[in-house]
């Protein structure tokens, strides 16, 4: 089991940046894949950005790619989620999620096995 809590959300105008980061429980952090997801009132839970456990590949949704940038310490059981230059349309919940090494392209939701709770990032204009 694994239980993963957010933290470093909040209020920031356009233009703006913010760290978000994803504290894990657990001795085997290492390895997990993890991700960040966020979701928007009224739209679906979307891919924002994945780290995987083996090499620390990275991968970002094409709306994010260049502004944001995940990051992970697990000595520290932690994961990160850098995001620059942040704009109107980046206004959601944003939440971390792990994978135990079963999932495939590792961007959808229903691949991973934990969630945090979310942590609410809003961008003003």
């Amino acid at each position: 089991q694994v239980q993963l809590v957010e933290s470093g959300g909040g209020v920031v105008h356009a233009g703006g940046s913010l760290r978000l980061s994803c504290a894990a429980s657990g001795r085997t952090f290492s390895s997990y894949d993890m991700g960040w997801f966020r979701q928007a009132p009224g739209k679906e839970r979307e891919f924002v950005a994945v780290i995987r456990w083996s090499g620390g590949r990275t991968s970002y949704a094409d709306s994010v790619k260049g502004r944001f940038t995940i990051a992970r310490e697990n000595a520290k059981n932690t994961v990160y989620l850098q995001m620059n230059s942040l704009n109107v349309a980046d206004t959601a919940v944003y939440y971390c999620a792990a994978d135990r090494g079963r999932a495939t392209t590792l961007r959808t939701p229903e691949e991973y096995d934990y969630w945090g709770q979310g942590t609410q990032v809003t961008v003003s204009s």
